[in-house]
């Protein structure tokens, strides 16, 4: 029978099927595909697409003679067909449930180095999350920018200084395409500007069974300042940061629409999307011809805000003067509300004309719920909202939290997925997580222990290859050239640092004794090796001073042999290193990182970490599974305690690291150094996963969150102008309430409280009264809703009563009226709060 693909045309069409859906980032059934049509391009720039355009037709033409290559062809279109029919986890766990989907608003994604629009954590957390959705079957669409140089790349200069550099994405290079209108026109999007219209163009990503779509001003129509808009993540000033999310909240809603997109879910991947929450509102006001509170109080029940920011600095804030001269018009004629009640929703102080705008209260004043994205991050973030709620325990601040997770599948080395395909099969990341434990746990010692030999061999020669050619591109002398190629031994222990470069993340913390540092790394008998990689923002001065003190001390110490600085980290490189390192190195000053993902990324490959007891660390790490700095608390940016934790880590390196990894068996294995990499992998690479972190996000936000937007949107205004006139109640009559007298009787062993509560003009449905006590011996506070009498004791007071067992002190409990409406989110939407004295 004749293939599939026979022709020219035909074989061209299937290799751009391929080639434009990203999924081949984390599926490598293709790439032998791409090796074949260019071995060297496609090992320069793993990008199918730029090697689509430029492989030669008389290339095409022999491949397509070739049997073998029509035949993994046929192969991979097959498996990407099945795939797209297969039932996902989603669809077999939430079968019976009406959802509309998510809509994932993210200033960068993280996809792929073909696709370079990102610059660290937040892309990361996006395209891996994004991916994750795709394999899960999570119907979620993410929109974000398309920049026309993106984040900088990085050079090192002869003295060791950052040099940025800005090379163009060119767009036919890249593995998107415009989205085009049932006509073919290329949909744009209008947004209006201060005195100027600004048309937005519209790309679109595949990846997998998700979409991503990219906007882009750099438009011919737009004038010659604003096609830059986009022209640069992070870039610019002020003006163009409020242009660019802009374009994100505002006209990223509008494409959505525009493309039939009505997704029941709207989550704000930090606050930089939270102009979303304003054009949602806008678009249910047309549509339900009502008010904007009214709209909001129904959007903002399917809003997800996810926080990333461990202090307040952090936020994206925004002068006043100039919120109002991009929304003045906005306000008025699209929102038909004041710009003092604008700005009042990004301001903790309404009347505070001076206040700056806050796009993170932005997003939480338009949001159905709050996430931080680590345990210990939720309680943060509770900590930096608690003057929004004021008189709220801390515990009970409306912030809740999901550890991130990193896709597994795009981190893992050849050799480890073959370990983990063997002890867990092919879908183990689709969904069921269960069994990972106990299967990981019956790998042999020495499987684990000799994919850990190969995947140090491979990093060696990585490093050894990508530092020559660093060196060659610097103009270092031909000596040094061949120095570089001989660096490192594939025996030695392994360690690992790379991330950004900035103060709060203490990349130099190992440099702060560099005379003890160097005999760690040139011991003879038990040698280590470092490998370095990161970034320092362009404006960040110190950050770059750091990196210069480590390229210092690697050319002018006996380090030389065992320390090597790799510039330019991104994506690629930081794949090769977290599939190679023996050990991960990560010192932030807690709690200011929000989670870190480097540190997940090795446990697939059986890497282990040593990390400042923060972020996801904080709440991962156990003896059995790595090793933790610092005691747990927080200590600002002390420099003494910077100090005892400097000496800490070496005290670490010298007393257990090293030693653990040199102790050989009579096999030559390290045993205790397996077990801890056995129940690494076994234990938190499934904890760790996208594939949990978006199964949780699923589970307890997005279908609850689609639902409560379902309830309030099934009857136009109703709810939203029951809610509305609850809440304007509430405003003008809770300073009236008044406790009248509070009894309370001990016999039998229990407390017996009565309280008398005056409500003045408000309806006793309206409020709930709770007997409250802090956390005691079981760590959580104690919370008990009283019971009202069923009718008042006089025309205003009414009676509530409670009983608890009499196992701490009657003075532990306070009584305290907090508002009620069933379909109210408080303190969210109603932060009041009255407590008994």
């Amino acid at each position: 029978m004749q293939s599939e693909f026979s022709s020219p045309g035909s074989v061209i069409d299937a290799l751009t099927e391929i080639a434009l859906d990203m999924r081949w980032s984390w599926n490598h059934a293709a790439d032998d595909l791409w090796s074949r049509l260019d071995p060297e391009l496609w090992e320069l720039t793993r990008n199918p697409w730029a090697m689509l355009q430029t492989v030669s037709k008389e290339k095409l033409n022999a491949l397509v003679a070739d049997p073998e290559f029509l035949e993994t062809i046929e192969e991979v279109i097959a498996r990407r067909r099945r795939r797209q029919q297969t039932e996902s986890w989603f669809e077999r766990t939430f079968s019976a449930q009406r959802f509309p989907g998510v809509a994932y608003f993210s200033m960068e994604f993280m996809l792929n180095d073909a696709l370079p629009i990102y610059s660290g954590g937040l892309g990361n957390v996006a395209g891996d999350q994004l991916k994750a959705a795709s394999d899960l079957g999570v119907p979620v669409v993410g929109v974000s920018l398309l920049y026309q140089v993106g984040y900088f790349r990085q050079r090192i200069d002869a003295d060791g200084r950052q040099q940025a550099l800005y090379p163009f994405n060119d767009p036919g290079q890249l593995p998107i395409r415009p989205v085009r209108q049932a006509n073919g026109e290329w949909l744009r999007i209008a947004l209006d500007l201060p005195g100027f219209r600004l048309w937005v163009r519209a790309w679109q990503v595949e990846a997998g069974r998700a979409r991503l779509y990219l906007l882009d001003t750099n438009d011919p129509a737009n004038l010659p300042e604003y096609r830059g808009i986009t022209s640069e993540l992070y870039g610019g000033g002020p003006e163009m940061r409020i242009n660019q999310e802009k374009v994100l909240g505002i006209a990223g809603w509008r494409l959505l629409r525009a493309l039939g997109i009505r997704p029941g879910v709207c989550h704000l991947n930090e606050g930089h999307a939270a102009f979303a929450v304003l054009e949602r509102a806008r678009d249910y006001m047309e549509e339900a011809q009502i008010s904007f509170d009214a709209a909001l109080a129904v959007t903002r029940a399917g809003n997800l805000f996810t926080t990333h920011t461990p202090v307040a600095a952090g936020f994206d804030r925004f002068a006043p003067d100039l919120v109002e001269r991009h929304f003045r018009e906005y306000a008025h004629n699209a929102l038909r509300i004041s710009m003092p009640d604008l700005l009042a929703l990004g301001r903790k102080n309404a009347g505070d004309a001076g206040e700056p705008f806050s796009m993170a209260l932005l997003a939480l004043r338009g949001s159905g719920a709050v996430n931080g994205v680590s345990l210990l991050h939720g309680k943060v973030s509770r900590q930096l909202f608690q003057d929004i709620f004021p008189r709220w325990p801390e515990a009970e601040v409306p912030i809740g939290s999901v550890s991130n997770g990193v896709h597994v599948p795009i981190w893992d080395a050849a050799e480890a997925d073959e370990l983990w395909t063997e002890a867990c099969g092919q879908s183990r990341w689709d969904g069921e997580l269960e069994q990972i434990r106990e299967n990981m746990r019956r790998v042999p010692d020495t499987r684990l222990w000799q994919m850990r030999t190969d995947l140090r061999k491979k990093l060696v020669d990585f490093i050894r290859a990508r530092l020559a050619r660093q060196f060659a591109g610097h103009g270092a002398s031909e000596e040094e050239v061949r120095l570089a190629a001989r660096i490192f031994d594939p025996d030695t222990l392994t360690l690992g640092f790379a991330r950004r470069f900035a103060p709060y993340k203490r990349p130099n913390l190992l440099l702060r004794d560099p005379a003890r540092l160097l005999a760690i790394l040139t011991n003879s008998q038990r040698p280590v090796q470092l490998v370095i990689a990161g970034k320092a923002h362009p404006q960040d001065g110190e950050g770059q001073e750091m990196i210069r003190q480590w390229v210092d001390f690697i050319r002018h110490t006996p380090a030389r042999s065992q320390v090597v600085f790799l510039s330019d980290y991104d994506m690629r490189l930081t794949e090769h290193l977290v599939q190679g390192v023996d050990v991960w190195l990560n010192t932030p000053r807690r709690p200011w990182e929000a989670c870190g993902t480097s540190g997940m990324k090795v446990l697939v490959n059986g890497g282990l970490n040593l990390s400042e007891l923060d972020g996801w660390w904080a709440e991962a790490y156990t003896p059995a599974v790595g090793w933790a700095l610092g005691d747990g608390r927080e200590h600002g940016d002390d420099p003494a305690w910077d100090a005892a934790e400097a000496e800490q880590l070496y005290a670490l390196l010298e007393q257990e690291v090293i030693p653990e990894f040199y102790n050989r068996d009579e096999n030559g294995m390290p045993g205790a150094w397996i077990n801890r990499i056995r129940e690494s992998m076994a234990c938190l690479t499934p904890a760790f996963s996208a594939t949990r972190c978006v199964q949780e996000y699923t589970g307890k936000y997005y279908v609850p969150l689609a639902e409560a937007y379902r309830r309030r949107s099934a009857d136009g205004k109703a709810t939203a102008e029951v809610l509305l006139g609850w809440r304007r109640q509430l405003a003008e009559h809770w300073s009236k309430i008044r406790f009248n007298e509070v009894l309370v009787e001990t016999e039998a062993g229990e407390h017996r409280f009565q309280v008398d509560l005056d409500l003045g003009d408000l309806e006793p449905a309206a409020v709930q009264v709770e007997l409250y006590a802090e956390a005691g011996e079981s760590g959580e506070p104690f919370l008990q809703i009283m019971t009202r009498e069923e009718t008042p004791a006089d025309d205003k007071t009414w009676r509530y009563s409670a009983v608890v067992a009499a196992g701490r002190p009657a003075s532990d409990f306070t009584p305290r009226v907090v508002p009620h409406h069933a379909e109210a989110l408080v303190p969210l939407e109603a932060n009041q709060i009255l407590w008994y004295q």
